[in-house]
């Protein structure tokens, strides 16, 4: 662990990302989460702005855009969850 801290803020962010995307897809195969709840988008979100971050320090542009859009679109899920939310309260 010390060493992955010492490698610098982009690798421990890009590990963060990867773990998050893992453990939200994990727990939406095991049926601990579904898809319309908002924590498994937040695990995206989370898992985006790692890999986005790492991916722009490495200057990787398909994994720049793939993890941006990845994370736009679990952004957009959540304020979906929000709206009906709101809706039914």
């Amino acid at each position: 662990m010390y060493l992955l801290l010492m490698s610098g803020v982009y690798p421990v962010l890009g590990w963060v990302g990867t773990l998050a995307y893992l453990l939200a897809y994990f727990l939406l195969s095991v049926n601990k989460i579904n898809a319309q709840q908002s924590v498994y988008h937040t695990l995206n979100v989370v898992g985006a702005i790692g890999l986005t971050a790492n991916a722009l320090y490495y200057a990787d542009l398909p994994n720049v855009v793939v993890n941006f859009v990845w994370g736009l679109i679990a952004v957009t899920a959540l304020v979906v969850i929000a709206r009906k939310r709101k809706k039914q309260n």
